[in-house]
């Protein structure tokens, strides 16, 4: 068992997700975590992705120390100094010098359904802003779409949250692509992922 803090939620879905990233992704690029979390995702991706340089954020820094140790303990050195991000910010990041180069990739998990709704306006329009042309905006998570069945599951899931926290919860897919939209976004890519989670790929309007 792993001695830094970990997710098996994390530990669980990087494998798939990487295997849809290996074939949107070229050789070498510029990639951006938002909301970082334990660090897993982004140091599994770099291991395996060693053409990329990645920048992880989160919008606390009391993680960092975790990130750092997921990095070292795959070996990946490919993996920046991590930054604190708030999406609602602009410019990003939300400290120190924002970033002068775009990115290739910009990429969060998990984010959309734990942070409240104007969250995804930021995310968006944070990615329209610092995405190269030709650039991904990948987002992971569970959704709710209109005309296909959400699984039990995920309908209790976002029942929790609610109770929880009365502005989290699953987001509708057409309300999530209107606000891609609105920031010169437009969805790309769909795909379904095990324990009924997708997995998304935003581009600019062509």
């Amino acid at each position: 068992m792993p001695t830094l803090p970990h997710s098996p939620a994390a530990e669980r879905n990087q494998g798939p997700i990487l295997a849809v990233l290996r074939g949107l992704l070229g050789a070498e690029g510029r990639a951006l975590e938002i909301a970082s979390g334990t660090g897993q995702h982004v140091a599994h991706f770099a291991a395996a992705l060693p053409g990329w340089h990645w920048q992880p954020t989160d919008v606390d820094d009391a993680g960092f120390g975790t990130i750092r140790g997921w990095a070292l303990q795959t070996g990946a050195t490919n993996v920046a100094r991590p930054r604190r991000l708030d999406v609602l910010d602009a410019p990003w990041p939300s400290d120190g010098e924002p970033f002068a180069e775009p990115f290739d990739l910009v990429y969060a998990a998990n984010l959309l359904h734990i942070s409240p709704w104007p969250c995804c306006a930021g995310l968006m329009a944070g990615a329209a802003r610092h995405l190269a042309p030709e650039g991904h905006l990948v987002v992971y998570g569970p959704f709710i779409e209109h005309g296909v069945p959400t699984a039990p599951s995920n309908l209790a899931f976002d029942a929790d949250l609610r109770r929880r926290r009365p502005a989290w919860g699953l987001r509708q897919l057409d309300e999530v692509q209107r606000t891609a939209q609105a920031a010169g976004l437009q969805l790309t890519q769909r795909h379904a992922l095990p324990a009924n989670n997708l997995l998304l790929v935003f581009g600019r309007h062509r």
